[in-house]
């Protein structure tokens, strides 16, 4: 049998199974490049020396707090300020002079791209908030550019801000110098979706992050 007849014979068959190959290419890619959800951090999944003891074992249903803080306005800010809203959350402190600048430079970048989303909000949580006032964050809010409906500077008692540091946002170290409510901020970025649960934490310092961050923000958006 020549070349020729043997193609001519098999020809259909050819035909077909070319394209099965290609339809199976199609799936095989498309499946490998479906966008996987964010994950829902729980406690158990985060560092110990960043967690509170009393829920580091804790492997399910885990939520933001009720808050209640005071922003740069003097306005109360609870939790449902950011109803239905998904919003990045950090602590820091104005006075700080080594990864806060970084930071808040970075939360600056974040604020100009979500700048005319609605779905989406800052919250900055001071660890010091005996020493940044009202008027301190007012202060720094215009200095360093905040947008008073997309970026909530905020102190209020350190009590509070401690336990929502370490139950909720699973953000800050304890100091151990005494002060039982005393705290070391990270530099992590923590994302929060509608149901106030954790999705991920980035390096606020890191432009790469700041880049999964606001890639993490778009795959959160077509989650909910």
């Amino acid at each position: 049998m020549s070349f020729l007849s043997f193609f001519k014979r098999y020809k259909n068959f050819g035909i077909f199974f070319s394209v099965l190959c290609i339809i199976i290419i199609v799936i095989i890619y498309n499946i490998l490049n479906v966008k996987k959800p964010l994950p829902i951090y729980q406690p158990a999944m985060v560092s110990e020396e960043l967690v509170d003891s009393t829920i580091q074992h804790k492997i399910k249903y885990h939520r933001i707090a009720d808050f209640s803080l005071i922003n740069q306005n003097c306005e109360i800010i609870t939790q449902n300020t950011y109803k239905d809203k998904i919003y990045v959350a950090d602590f820091f402190f104005t006075s700080c002079q080594t990864i806060c600048p970084i930071m808040t430079d970075h939360m600056y970048q974040i604020q100009k791209e979500i700048i005319n989303d609605d779905e989406v909000m800052l919250l900055s949580h001071s660890v010091t908030p005996r020493i940044d006032s009202v008027a301190q964050l007012k202060k720094y809010a215009k200095e360093k550019g905040v947008i008073d409906r997309k970026w909530n500077l905020t102190t209020g008692d350190k009590k509070h801000i401690y336990e929502l540091a370490r139950k909720s946002y699973l953000a800050v170290k304890t100091q151990g110098n005494g002060d039982m409510y005393d705290m070391i901020h990270t530099e992590n970025f923590m994302l929060i979706d509608k149901k106030r649960q954790i999705r991920g934490f980035y390096n606020g310092t890191k432009p790469e992050d700041i880049e999964k961050l606001l890639k993490d923000i778009k795959t959160l958006k077509e989650e909910s």
